[in-house]
């Protein structure tokens, strides 16, 4: 016999689909409906949909996938990072693909003190970090560039995506990606 999850889990499963499907400004009663809880358990447990929006950023987060993906990929710093854009060519071209949650949240939330603000900048934060500690053992002369360079292309791959997803835009990042690594560090 299964248990049925909490309303604080049943919550969380809710918005993040939803969110996802249609962004971050779809309405708590559909949210509530869906997830089968109480306005109640809703501010019991993240005090209203601006802390139930942040927590579902907060624990949706990619970098998990990015950092299995190049696991997956073996050692070789350079392959590691090149396997992210085969990854993603594979994800972008799904059919429910609807883009990258965090950058749609950070632009659908107009007020600067909404928290979801906080969740998506500690995620990129944690994507450059990843990419950056990946360029330096590649001998990258600027890791930290580099891995801002990495993630304009991530985040045009995950735009582009969504209204031109037969166009690969990955494959095309990955192209792009290999110059990047080209670039090594002078003796």
């Amino acid at each position: 016999m299964t248990t049925r999850p909490g309303p604080r889990e049943r919550l969380l499963a809710a918005a993040h689909d939803l969110m996802y499907a249609q962004g971050v400004h779809v309405g708590v009663d559909a949210i509530l409906k869906e997830a089968d809880v109480a306005r109640r358990s809703l501010y019991q447990h993240f005090g209203g949909k601006d802390g139930l929006v942040a927590e579902v950023l907060r624990t949706a987060s990619s970098e998990d996938r990015y950092r299995r993906t190049m696991d997956a990929a073996g050692e070789d710093p350079r392959q590691r990072v090149l396997a992210v854009f085969d990854e993603l060519d594979r994800i972008t071209t799904q059919p429910s693909f609807r883009g990258c949650r965090h950058t749609s949240a950070e632009l659908a939330l107009t007020d600067p003190t909404h928290p979801a603000h906080d969740e998506v900048r500690a995620y990129k934060s944690g994507l450059h970090d990843l990419f950056a500690a990946e360029l330096t053992r590649n001998g990258h002369p600027d890791p930290s560039l580099g891995a801002d360079q990495l993630l304009v292309l991530i985040d045009g791959v995950l735009a582009h995506a969504v209204t031109r997803p037969d166009a690969h835009p990955a494959l095309a990042a990955r192209a792009m990606a290999e110059v990047i690594l080209g670039q090594k560090s002078r003796p």
